[in-house]
């Protein structure tokens, strides 16, 4: 009787956890079918130009405190990103100090093309605000999205001109994976809350009495052959 209750038991949870199981098994393999270097986009970015001997100077703050400086280096030369206190951020001239503008369409499509390892064509440049960026950049920062033929996309800082993601359709693809995998595929960031919680105690429930039933399975069958 013990043996057909938990028989009972094992049959109705794996009514409850079989979709779940199936999604997090299928997302799973897909999310390993490639490198994460490749989904990542490494192979299409350029390497980052050296940083030129000079002297720096300390960029002008405009009453505005700093939390970090940053010297950096692209193809238009070195320059300063300012990271202040309140959130904001901006970009400086290295050799002069002086602040610079926000970043043009026009530098966005310069600073994407240098970091693109090969010469794809792009297709459009298109400026986000931070509120209203789309959902595969997720960095909190407007930017410009520069998306190449390939449908590759690269997202350009529009205060500082860094580069700040690279997106392939695989990303996008590997990202709604993600989501499906860890059941949050609003932000596709929650992996702790109840949905997930609930369903991974139930799988887990599951598999220890299918393993029980292992051994209650061949003490019955002893049993009933003695």
């Amino acid at each position: 009787m013990k043996h057909h209750k938990l028989m009972r038991w094992h049959v109705w949870l794996g009514w409850l956890i079989g979709v779940p199981i199936i999604i997090w098994t299928a997302s799973g393999l897909l999310m390993v079918a490639q490198p994460i270097e490749n989904v990542r986009g490494n192979h299409l970015r350029s390497e980052a130009p050296m940083l030129d001997a000079i002297r720096p100077v300390v960029p002008l703050l405009e009453g505005r405190t700093a939390k970090s400086l940053t010297l950096q280096q692209n193809d238009a030369g070195p320059f300063w990103v300012i990271a202040y206190a309140d959130g904001g951020k901006r970009r400086a001239d290295a050799l002069t100090g002086a602040l610079l503008p926000p970043v043009s369409a026009a530098e966005a499509d310069a600073i994407a093309r240098a970091a693109r390892a090969d010469s794809a064509a792009i297709r459009s440049v298109t400026r986000f605000d931070a509120g209203n960026a789309p959902s595969d950049q997720r960095s909190g920062r407007p930017a410009w999205q520069v998306a190449f033929d390939d449908d590759a996309r690269f997202y350009i800082d529009a205060d500082t001109g860094e580069l700040l993601a690279v997106r392939t359709k695989f990303w996008r693809v590997f990202d709604f994976m993600w989501g499906l995998h860890i059941m949050d595929l609003q932000t596709r960031e929650d992996t702790s809350h109840p949905i997930l919680i609930g369903s991974a105690a139930l799988a887990l429930t599951g598999s220890i009495l299918g393993f029980v039933l292992l051994f209650t399975r061949r003490r019955r069958k002893r049993s009933i052959s003695s």
